[in-house]
C-alpha cells in the first residue's frame, strides 16, 4: 500500500510556502487528465462493443454533427484551460516577486560546486538560511549553464553565465534538504549536490538535526579560521576547512590521484612543468597565483578549467590553504 501511495505522491515533503500551491496545481492537472482519459477510453470501448459490425445487419445512417455536444466539448475544456493558466500564472508571479525585506544570499555556480556568500562575508558550500523568513538568491555562473533546484521547496532556476539570475523562497520547517544542479554541466554534473540547512532563529526551535540557530552559525561561519566554539584553529586545519568549503577536492586529490587539476600531494617545493614556460617552482607564490589567477601558469597535462577565487578568498585564508597543502606532502 505504501509503494502504491508513493507512486501517486512522488514528491518529497512540502517545506516552503510555495510547495502546497505547486503540488495542488500538479495534482489537479493529473487527476483531471486521469478523469478524461478514463471517460474517453470508457466511451470508446463501449461504442466499439455496442456498434460493432454484426453479420447480416446493415449500418444505420448517423448524424453529421450534434451542436450541444460540440459546444460542450469546446467550451468546458476552454474554461478549464483558462482556469489552469490563471492558477499557474498567479503562482508564477508570486514566485518571481521577492518581498522587499528578503534576506539576500549570493550564489556562485561553477564546475562542479556551489558557493554561497553572505552579507557578513561568510562563505559556505551549503546554503544556510533562517526558517520562516523570505530568502532571495542572487546567482551567477562562472562557466556554463547550471540550474539550482531544491525539490522540497519546489524552487528551481537556471544560472546563466554573463548575467545574474534570481529566485526566492521561504522555508517553513527547520531541517536539512537536498539541493541539486539539474542542468547537465559537464563530466561531474552528478556530483554537483549539496544541502540546504534551515536554521531556527531561537534556541527553542533547534533540533537534533540542526542544533544551531542561524545567528550562531553565521557568527562561526564568518571566520573559517575558528572552530565551532569560536577558538582559532591551527593554520593547516583551517586550510583543510577552507578546501572543503570551496570544494577543491572536486578537482584536486590529496593522495596523488590525477583529477581535473593537479594533486595537492607531492608537488609543493618541486619544479612543475608549465605550458609555454618550462619548469617553475611550486612555492607559496605559485599557489597564491594559481588561486587568484589560475590561467597564468597552466600545468602540463591539464586544461585551464579552474575558476578564479579573486574577491572570494581573503589573504589570511590563502595562507591557511598554503599551510594545508604543505602538510600533505
Amino acid at each position: 500500500m505504501t509503494q502504491f501511495w508513493n507512486l501517486l505522491n512522488p514528491f518529497p515533503g512540502q517545506h516552503s510556502t510555495f510547495a502546497s500551491n505547486v503540488d495542488a496545481i500538479f495534482y489537479f492537472i493529473f487527476w483531471l487528465s486521469m478523469f478524461f482519459f478514463v471517460l474517453i477510453v470508457g466511451f470508446m470501448i463501449y461504442f466499439m462493443i455496442k456498434y460493432r459490425r454484426i453479420e447480416g445487419q446493415e449500418p444505420e445512417s448517423s448524424p453529421s454533427h450534434h451542436t450541444p455536444i460540440e459546444v460542450a466539448w469546446s467550451v468546458i475544456p476552454g474554461f478549464l484551460v483558462l482556469g489552469i493558466f490563471w492558477w499557474g500564472f498567479t503562482g508564477y508571479v508570486d514566485m518571481r516577486s521577492p518581498p522587499a525585506e528578503a534576506y539576500e544570499v549570493n550564489v556562485i555556480a561553477s564546475m562542479w560546486q556551489w558557493q554561497f556568500k553572505y552579507p557578513t562575508g561568510a562563505i559556505s558550500d551549503k546554503l544556510h538560511i533562517p526558517v520562516n523568513r523570505p530568502v532571495k538568491l542572487i546567482m551567477q555562473s562562472k562557466d556554463v549553464v547550471h540550474s539550482l533546484y531544491v525539490p522540497s521547496f519546489r524552487a528551481k532556476q537556471d544560472v546563466v553565465p554573463g548575467r545574474y539570475s534570481g529566485m526566492w523562497f521561504e522555508a517553513t520547517d527547520v531541517g536539512v534538504y537536498d539541493l541539486f544542479c539539474t542542468e547537465y554541466c559537464g563530466q561531474k554534473h552528478s556530483d554537483m549536490i549539496t544541502k540546504v540547512v534551515v536554521h531556527s532563529t531561537s534556541p527553542e526551535g533547534t533540533t537534533e538535526e540542526v542544533d544551531q540557530t542561524f545567528e550562531r552559525w553565521m557568527e562561526i561561519a564568518s571566520n573559517p579560521l575558528n572552530d565551532e566554539q569560536g577558538q582559532p584553529l591551527p593554520l593547516d586545519v583551517a586550510g583543510k576547512k577552507l578546501v572543503d568549503t570551496f570544494q577543491c577536492a572536486q578537482c584536486h586529490s590529496i593522495d596523488g590521484t590525477k583529477k581535473v587539476g593537479p594533486s595537492f600531494k607531492g608537488n609543493y617545493g618541486k619544479e612543475v612543468e608549465i605550458v609555454g614556460q618550462g619548469k617553475v617552482l611550486m612555492d607559496e607564490n605559485y599557489i597564491r597565483e594559481s588561486i587568484l589567477e589560475p590561467t597564468a601558469k597552466i600545468h602540463v597535462g591539464y586544461e585551464p578549467k579552474m575558476p578564479s577565487f579573486k574577491g572570494q578568498m581573503k589573504d589570511e585564508w590563502i595562507d591557511a590553504v598554503i599551510a594545508y597543502i604543505k602538510s600533505i606532502q
